[in-house]
């Protein structure tokens, strides 16, 4: 089996997939932004027949690591880079972030003021509660920024940390608390089954006030070497927080704290896995609560290589949307659905707010053994209908033309203002 890294550089010559057709009417008021490279598509989502509708495109200068809608929907701010996966694992000297203007009626971004150079690649950024103030998380070297948003949607000036703060092993996610009131740091660390050299994972939580960040306290398991968190999210009523254990593929679930932002201790740990037993490895990825707060879905990955005939395939594992029913008394996740991907690396996904449609973005093609023939999974969007228990319905997936260098590394649900 190979790392990431390794794996760009064996797949630099894979096809890229033939892009689909995509519905041609929709009524609907929910758009879904998918990027390859430094391309940002805009597609309306049509709910009823579950289908999208391709609209446009907008390009970065970078390739884009993530994007975060202002809490009014009038603006989306995207961060990109040149270094990282797709750039051949190389860091980068070109790391951005950039506003663009959402149409209220369309969807349609136009750039919004200029663009705020970055330290080095951003991983993750969001926006908090009150829409003064871009976070953003960095991997390698783990860190993050706060910069203020001007009143008009605009970029303005970096907040200058005066505590020297406690930023962990690579940086995964930068989220805000309901309240606004802490700002969360997941840092996964380096601690998977193959990883070297290993680093302890951790749960950076910070007090959070006028865009300055002051330590507060660091949740995880005795010295974190074997907790792996990358991502995050928040029940929509109760003080539930749901993590996304990546290296060890488990969904934690503590409570908010007033005193350390999270409890010290998990109330549940899950396994996300069909198969919990197997020994390929495996990554758990992105979590989303339903906007209902009845299920929470994470998404389950297995990118990795071994070799057949010479030549590079994959290596087996589960690509899924594991799906949890939430009990509404205590928060307790029950694992109800591990829905099959149809896809590689399922890197991102967004939920409709209605609750009734998740749509899923893979990264990149896979080579794949059939026999003795090897063929390419395209990259692909991914659309399943949600049914009234939480679980997932495959409808259908529109192939996008990615690569290895030209990923499909972000996409998400946005409802227009």
């Amino acid at each position: 089996m190979v790392d990431r890294r390794t794996f760009t550089t064996l797949l630099a010559g894979a096809i890229a997939a033939p892009t689909a057709s995509f519905a041609q009417n929709s009524a609907a008021r929910n758009v879904f932004y998918s990027a390859v490279g430094p391309e940002l598509t805009l597609h309306s989502v049509d709910v009823d027949n579950a289908a999208l509708v391709k609209q446009g495109t907008v390009s970065t200068l970078a390739n884009i690591q993530y994007a975060w809608p202002h809490p009014s929907k009038r603006y989306l701010y995207v961060v990109s880079s040149n270094g990282g996966p797709g750039s051949a694992g190389v860091a980068g000297d070109k790391h951005l972030a950039n506003a663009f203007k959402i149409d209220p009626a369309t969807g349609a971004l136009t750039p919004h003021g200029g663009t705020l150079t970055l330290p080095s690649r951003p991983i993750h950024a969001s926006v908090d509660i009150s829409g003064q103030y871009l976070l953003t998380a960095y991997n390698d070297p783990s860190g993050l920024t706060v910069h203020r948003i001007n009143a008009d949607g605009t970029l303005g000036d970096r907040v200058n940390q005066p505590e020297a703060l406690d930023t962990g092993k690579f940086a995964h996610q930068i989220r805000v608390t309901p309240d606004n009131s802490r700002v969360i740091l997941v840092t996964r660390g380096n601690n998977a089954p193959t990883d070297n050299p290993v680093d302890p994972g951790s749960i950076k939580i910070f007090g959070f006030k006028d865009g300055v960040l002051t330590n507060l306290a660091a949740i995880q398991p005795g010295d974190g070497m074997h907790f792996g968190p990358r991502h995050l999210d928040f029940h929509p009523t109760q003080p539930w927080v749901y993590v996304s254990v990546e290296s060890q593929n488990k969904l934690y679930v503590y409570k908010r704290d007033a005193a350390t932002g999270l409890s010290r201790e998990p109330l549940f740990i899950k396994d996300t896995l069909s198969d919990p037993a197997s020994k390929l490895r495996q990554a758990a990825g992105p979590i989303h609560v339903s906007p209902d707060g009845r299920f929470v879905y994470l998404t389950n990955r297995a990118w990795w290589l071994t070799d057949f005939e010479g030549k590079q395939v994959f290596a087996g594992g589960e690509n899924s949307v594991a799906v949890f029913a939430i009990d509404q008394t205590t928060g307790e996740p029950t694992l109800i659905q591990n829905a099959d991907g149809h896809a590689n690396y399922l890197r991102t996904f967004g939920i409709d707010p209605g609750g009734r449609l998740l749509v899923a973005a893979s990264v990149w093609p896979m080579p794949m053994r059939e026999g003795k023939d090897i063929t390419t999974l395209p990259a692909a969007i991914v659309m399943y209908r949600v049914s009234g228990d939480g679980k997932l319905a495959f409808v259908r997936k529109y192939e996008i033309d990615a690569a290895v260098r030209k990923q499909q590394f972000w996409a998400g649900m946005v409802t227009l203002a």
